[in-house]
């Protein structure tokens, strides 16, 4: 396989998993609602995702820079409207 084919299968897998993202990252921004979010889990899950983007950087794979680089901050802005939402969209 060659390295094109391989750089796109990557940006591809890395399009489709950011953008499975979004609609809930818009959800929370516009409702303020996060009630159903776990501070627990989104904050492993930035975790990893740093992870994931430091190990992109260190191999020089641009489609994992890119996607994690998106998903974490989203993820972090997530993580923030949890910290200052915590009670509830008009308490602040």
């Amino acid at each position: 396989m060659s390295g094109g084919w391989i750089d796109w299968t990557g940006y591809l897998a890395a399009s489709l998993t950011t953008c499975s993202f979004v609609p809930q990252a818009w959800l929370t921004f516009r409702t303020r609602d996060v009630r159903g979010i776990s501070l627990g889990m989104y904050g492993v899950f930035a975790l990893g995702v740093a992870l994931w983007l430091a190990y992109g950087l260190l191999l020089r794979a641009w489609p994992l820079v890119l996607a994690n680089g998106i998903t974490l901050a989203l993820a972090i802005a997530i993580l923030a409207m949890k910290l200052r939402y915590r009670s509830g969209p008009a308490a602040r």
